[in-house]
């Protein structure tokens, strides 16, 4: 019994375990690691596999499988009604990045049809690298993380047609076997037939499976699709990864779609390792070495152009400097799907062994240097947006201020960042009667609050003269409430820089970055991961009755016992102040047309009636600090009142209009 195919699979497994566990640790995506062990299992290295036939047979299935997972998260009805960042964003990148690869093939005297797939596979970014890399660093929500994502997620859907160009590309080489109109009007007439399942036939199929309550029966007829429309498509002249996506998508307008892709994640990312694995058996390492000048500066070549064609959407879009050149670096490498259409292509005969070859050295190259690209991008726009020369050449995207007049302000909040928590900060602020000025940029935003009446500047907080259009030098408080973990250490150290008395508070996604904002200079720092916790287990234990007030005493040992340097919701108590189990202090809003509304304290009585008492009243952002019986309640009033929980419960509806 030959048994060459387990020893190859054992190779594969343990190389790449490897391989990759010690890529993890310099930060590496997998994915890389993978191709290193091909390289090193391959024939110009060790020579250690011994059927490489039958493990590009499991690289197939690993295609198969990842395009097929790939169609499922995706469904015709979200490919139809994309639009906007990722049509835009994407597109531009897209053309300029392909129309640019053309023209230097054209120049170096390749093929028009091998000019023509290099600017396909040229303009195409790795979606897992650079996801990984963003989500490891907190930057996904950043406005670079956005655009970022944007324009991979339109380059993922674009890769689709890309693939299915692969063969008329050999065709155009060779003269076509059969008329075009016909190869198209095939594949049109596959796409219809699948649309038309997709809607009709495959919903009412997978219910049947599903009612049988079998798993195993459900992921043997997930994988027969698969497999099937896999082998129609080849009929049709797809490749079999085309097919699979198609049937993905076949699938994803199911309800059943979701349990889909948790069945076969795990056999996708064995699989997929395959493949990964096959394309570094390829590399020819000795090819390198024979050709390092030109492979080196192919490599500068790639890396500058992917960085200017990717900077080009955001600017094209409106965005800022910092936003332009962290999103031309984030996307400066070459993709996944990249290495799917150089294979095919490989196999049509379009692109020779030498081309292929500088190819696969330059992709992997700048896959593996994206992580550490990306990390120097915060430090090199800085360095751009504050020296003189592009100042001059750039002002309006260096400086990002909004061109409009100056208001001086004094003892004012700066909210920095207009997402959720900025929003909600303005309402309160607006609702107190605190003067405020909000910096943020995202053009979206921007418009939206200014039509709103907002005082919002259209800049970046990581540079002085923003922050100084919004008067930082003069502000009281200032919040920084952005997703950008960077730019959040940056603009605290700004703030702190600018005016040492103001009070700062920052917001973070992790427990870990407290000490180091309080270090640069933040005074209050809040971590969403700690907060949402605190959140969670407070309305669970409210659901179980315990009493608020021992749910905040917990809050506040918690608190107390994870990070002194925040405060409480409700402030702890200080040496020689009163922490009474069960008494409650609230600030309660008078509303147009309650019980009260108009009335003296004194004709209310809510000391004798309620047993609450009325610490202070908030008018106009003026306070009337202990009132007394003549002091008239109005309409749009905040009250001060202190009592016991029940009690003040029990008189809210005096504040509130009847309904």
């Amino acid at each position: 019994m030959e048994l060459a195919i387990l020893y190859d699979i054992l190779i594969i497994f343990g190389l790449s375990l490897l391989v990759g566990l010690l890529f993890s640790r310099i930060r590496i995506p997998p994915m890389i690691g993978y191709i290193v062990a091909g390289a090193i299992a391959g024939p110009s290295v060790l020579s250690l596999i011994r059927s490489p036939a039958q493990v590009d047979v499991l690289a197939e299935i690993g295609i198969i499988l990842l395009l097929f997972s790939i169609g499922l998260e995706f469904s015709f009805r979200q490919l139809w009604e994309i639009k906007g960042l990722v049509l835009k964003g994407g597109s531009i990148q897209v053309l300029l990045a392909a129309a640019f690869t053309i023209a230097i093939a054209f120049i170096i005297g390749r093929p028009w049809n091998e000019a023509v797939l290099l600017g396909f596979v040229v303009s195409l970014s790795s979606t897992a690298v650079v996801l990984k890399v963003l989500h490891d660093r907190g930057e996904l929500d950043s406005p670079h993380g956005r655009l970022s994502l944007g324009i991979l997620i339109f380059q993922d859907l674009v890769a689709i047609p890309m693939m299915m160009a692969v063969p008329f590309l050999a065709e155009v080489g060779d003269g076509f076997t059969e008329p075009l109109y016909f190869v198209l009007l095939k594949d049109l007439l596959l796409v219809i037939i699948l649309i038309a399942a997709a809607k009709w036939v495959m919903p009412w199929l997978l219910f049947q499976i599903a009612r049988t309550r079998s798993s195993e029966l459900f992921l043997l007829f997930v994988v027969s699709v698969c497999f099937g429309v896999a082998w129609l498509a080849s009929f049709a002249g797809l490749s079999l990864a085309m097919g699979a996506l198609l049937a993905g998508l076949l699938i994803s307008e199911s309800e059943f779609s979701h349990q889909a892709i948790g069945r076969i994640v795990p056999f996708r990312d064995i699989f997929t390792a395959f493949f990964f694995v096959s394309i570094g058996m390829l590399l020819d390492v000795g090819f390198f070495f024979d050709h390092v000048g030109l492979v080196l500066a192919f490599l500068a070549i790639i890396l500058l152009l992917k960085f200017l064609t990717s900077a080009a959407a955001p600017v094209i879009l409106g965005y800022q400097m910092r936003t332009i050149i962290l999103a031309g670096i984030a996307l400066a490498q070459i993709g996944e799907f990249s290495f799917i259409i150089t294979k095919s292509a490989l196999d049509f005969g379009i692109l020779s062994h030498e081309v292929y070859q500088v190819f696969l050295i330059v992709a992997l190259a700048t896959m593996a240097l994206t992580p550490f690209l990306i990390a120097s991008g915060p430090s090199l726009a800085g360095f751009i947006c504050s020296h003189s020369l592009f100042m001059r050449l750039f002002p309006a995207r260096c400086q990002w201020v909004a061109r409009e007049e100056r208001v001086v302000r004094s003892g004012h909040l700066v909210i920095i960042g207009y997402g959720v928590n900025g929003k909600n900060l303005a309402r309160a602020a607006k609702l107190g009667g605190i003067e405020y000025a909000i910096i943020d940029m995202n053009p979206d935003s921007i418009r939206q609050a200014r039509n709103e009446g907002e005082p919002i500047i259209y800049g970046d907080a990581t540079t002085e003269g923003v922050l100084e259009h919004a008067g930082i030098e003069t502000a009281r408080i200032a919040v920084v409430a952005i997703n950008d973990p960077v730019a959040t250490r940056r603009i605290v150290g700004l703030c702190r820089q600018k005016n040492p008395g103001i009070f700062l508070v920052a917001r973070t996604r992790y427990l870990i970055e407290v000490p180091v904002l309080r270090e640069i200079g933040a005074d209050e720092v809040i971590p969403e991961e700690f907060e949402t916790s605190i959140e969670i287990f407070t309305r669970v234990l409210q659901a179980y009755g315990i009493p608020s007030d021992s749910i905040e005493r917990l809050v506040q040992d918690i608190r107390a016992d994870s990070y002194q340097a925040l405060r409480s919701t409700a402030a702890p108590p200080s040496e020689g102040s009163l922490d009474i189990p069960g008494m409650d202090v609230r600030e309660v809003t008078v509303e147009e047309g309650s019980p009260i509304a108009g009335k003296t304290l004194g004709e209310i009585l809510l000391k004798k009636k309620y047993g609450v008492t009325v610490l202070a009243v908030r008018r106009n952002g003026a306070l009337i600090p202990h009132p007394d019986g003549t002091c008239a309640i109005r309409a749009g009033d905040i009250t001060v009142l202190t009592g016991t929980i029940e009690k003040i419960e029990e008189s809210l509806p005096l504040f509130t209009a009847p309904d």
